[in-house]
């Protein structure tokens, strides 16, 4: 997708659509940061998974190192970065403080306590389906 096609995708976003729009994106790439829906643009975001990078050599040298120095690598290397890439994709949908929206986090690590910590308090209030 070039520049004009985002601009365009992202244009037929507006707040007095007639019409349901969904859009996909992945988390981490072009639209995962610098997009500003305020308003009615954007009033849900789903995110499927909690965005662990691809496993490697990079990322395992990360992962010795935290290791190494008495940390949990494996969080370091994957987990934060992971999250990192959720939270960025929560922040597309609350732009302004008169913004509204609904946030499904789809993947049943996000019970665990070590997901839990990471979300803002805000997003804690949640219901299971």
């Amino acid at each position: 997708m070039d520049e004009e096609e985002r601009a365009a995708f992202l244009e037929s976003f507006t707040a007095d659509n007639k019409r349901s729009l969904v859009g996909f994106a992945v988390l981490g790439g072009v639209f995962s940061e610098g997009i500003d829906l305020k308003g009615d643009r954007l009033n849900g975001v789903v995110v499927v998974g909690v965005g662990l990078p691809q496993i490697g050599f990079e990322r395992d040298l990360i992962k010795k190192h935290f290791a190494g120095i008495g940390k949990n690598g494996y969080d370091y290397a994957y987990v934060f970065p992971g999250m990192n890439k959720v939270l960025q994709a929560g922040g597309r949908l609350i732009r302004s403080e008169k913004d509204t929206g609904r946030i499904v986090l789809i993947d049943d690590r996000y019970l665990l306590p070590k997901y839990q910590a990471l979300l803002p308090n805000n997003w804690k209030n949640f219901t299971l389906w």
